[in-house]
């Protein structure tokens, strides 16, 4: 009984009962995207003040996205399931001279639920068709890639 009792206090001794933050991308991104101004920040600027890009995509105008993310499990009652705190977007847009053309800043009440569709899609081929004898002949091949089975003495 006393190796139990010992044993339990050891194992709960060292559960922690703090919240575990994971954080993801760039610290304070909503603070750090206020100081920048529209047809005055450069690339320069923007590198120097919130760093590297995230995501960088090039068409006609450079485009910068840079992320924030944060999660925490605190609670033993929610059994490690995560709960988002913070899940920020940042989209900058830089002309060819490098200067900011337009800013859009995200966060997570701006996030769309998505809803999928729960109709399955039924099986539309029939023994006959092309599709069938395609994928039967391919079966055939994988399970005798040597044609030693159709073979009978």
């Amino acid at each position: 009984m006393k190796k139990l009792l010992l044993l339990t206090l050891i194992f709960l001794s060292s559960c922690s009962l703090d919240k575990v933050v994971q954080h993801h991308g760039v610290h304070n991104l909503e603070k750090k995207q206020a100081k920048l101004k529209i047809n005055y920040t450069n690339k320069n600027d923007i590198i120097k003040l919130i760093g590297p890009p995230s995501t960088k995509s090039s068409f006609d105008n450079d485009i910068y996205i840079y992320l924030e993310r944060k999660t925490s499990s605190s609670r033993l009652t929610r059994l490690g399931k995560k709960r988002l705190i913070k899940n920020d977007v940042l989209v900058l847009e830089i002309d060819n001279t490098g200067i900011l053309l337009s800013k859009k800043f995200y966060n997570k009440d701006d996030m769309n639920e998505i809803k999928f569709d729960e109709n399955i899609t039924g099986v539309n081929y029939s023994k006959r068709s092309f599709i069938y004898n395609f994928l039967s002949s391919i079966r055939q091949k994988i399970d005798d890639p040597l044609g030693k089975k159709r073979i009978k003495n």
